[in-house]
């Protein structure tokens, strides 16, 4: 696949922006390839720049759950464009937006909209500090909550070790409330609740975790988050950045029988545009000012756009609950046929749309075992899926996602391809 004017301007970003990109992954790092600048997308494919078709399993790493430029989508926004872009002022949508969402989540009684899932974690976070009054926070190794100061830390040599910053810029001090558990690991929650029995405001945690691949809670784990924190007098934050509104309309939430006390959401509920949300029980968000004393603010948060696209995205989903049966089948479909084509030299973890392969024999169930697949492996693999016109996340340790849009021929088009490369 032609890949000249990628490359061209490749050059051109490299010297205004950092590794020539606004994140991260998107420079291809991990693949040791040159990354694609995306022309277009809709319904299941993407074409670059240099006019190269393909099937899309990134899906803007999950809001695409309908698909790219739903013209039902599209139609609204284009519609609230011309009504303006932002007011910085209340609108109705902004309640419609909370109403829905408290009618789809029961648990998200009273929310907040921003612009981003990582101010909606941050600023649950703030919410938990204020509302018990502690400082500790835990989270788990593996699970990434967005790029705010206390949430990028990693474990220590042992889990009660004060947490070191995972990145340069972060003061030692912002992290050292930041307590680090491993992932279905009962036993490192209770030793560090054991240790700060009155310090610890809330467990955040994705509730399958999706940014270290794919990795399922162990039957029970969740439940038991639910009841330590109830125990100690902390509050259960569930992540649903990517599990929300995808493993079912309720999100993880649903799926799993089991209410936090708060939630976050990103930009799945702006059907893929710059938007955020966190809320939950009424008690806990009256903490919130104005009605309380925990700061927090955005003039672009609950902006007519995001808005407008993401309750045109929400009201699809709630019209069409079969969705996600067809979703989990198609992404079924394509883990099976991975798992027979490839045999012991990958490991297939999938749930709903979401869906991992590990270049590993172990079983993948937590951090350690997740970072015991084969990179360079992986990056083989993505290389001939992408020179075939697959595109997968370029890196081992993101999830794949399964959209509405995805039919049956491309369903055997990526079957036919990863039969051909392993």
């Amino acid at each position: 696949m032609a890949d000249k004017k990628s490359e061209e301007l490749y050059e051109r970003a490299k010297k205004r922006l950092p590794g020539g990109v606004n994140s991260p992954v998107r420079a291809y790092q991990a693949v040791g390839r040159t990354p694609r600048f995306i022309r277009t997308a809709k319904g299941s494919h993407i074409i670059d720049v240099d006019g190269n078709d393909m099937i899309d399993y990134v899906c803007s790493w999950g809001p695409g759950i309908l698909g790219h430029a739903d013209s039902r989508v599209v139609e609204k926004v284009k519609a609230a464009c011309d009504d303006g872009l932002t007011y910085g002022a209340p609108t109705e949508r902004e309640v419609e937006m909370a109403e829905l969402l408290e009618k789809l989540v029961p648990s998200m009684e009273v929310s907040r909209l921003v612009s981003s899932g990582t101010e909606a974690t941050m600023s649950a976070i703030r919410v938990a500090r204020g509302f018990t009054h502690r400082d500790k926070i835990i989270k788990f190794r593996g699970c990434y909550h967005g790029h705010s100061d206390g949430l990028l830390v990693k474990a220590g040599s042992a889990a009660l070790t004060t947490s070191v910053p995972d990145s340069a810029g972060v003061p030692a001090d912002f992290t050292r409330h930041t307590l680090v558990a491993e992932y279905n690991n009962p036993e490192s929650v209770e030793a560090l609740f054991a240790a700060n029995p009155k310090d610890i405001a809330a467990v955040i945690v994705e509730p399958v975790a999706a940014n270290m691949g794919v990795v399922l809670p162990k039957t029970g784990f969740l439940e038991f988050l639910r009841e330590i924190t109830e125990r100690y007098g902390a509050l259960l934050i569930f992540d649903e950045v990517i599990t929300g509104f995808r493993l079912a309309l309720g999100g993880a939430q649903e799926y799993f029988h089991i209410k936090p006390d708060l939630s976050t959401f990103g930009k799945i509920i702006g059907g893929g545009m710059p938007v955020g949300a966190y809320g939950g029980r009424e008690e806990i968000m009256r903490y919130v000012s104005p009605d309380g004393p925990v700061y927090q603010a955005g003039t672009l948060s609950g902006n007519p756009i995001a808005t407008a696209a993401g309750l045109a995205t929400l009201r699809i989903l709630e019209a069409d609950p079969g969705i996600y049966n067809r979703l989990e089948q198609r992404a079924g479909t394509l883990a099976d046929a991975v798992r027979e084509a490839a045999g012991e030299r990958v490991t297939v973890n999938q749930i709903g749309s979401l869906m991992s392969i590990f270049f590993t024999d172990q079983v993948v169930e937590d951090y350690a075992s997740a970072t015991s697949a084969d990179t360079k492996a992986y990056a083989d693999y993505f290389g001939f899926l992408l020179d075939h016109g697959i595109y997968v996340a370029p890196s081992q340790f993101e999830a794949m996602f399964i959209s509405d849009a995805h039919t049956q021929e491309d369903l055997d088009r990526t079957i036919q391809v990863m039969k051909d490369y392993f």
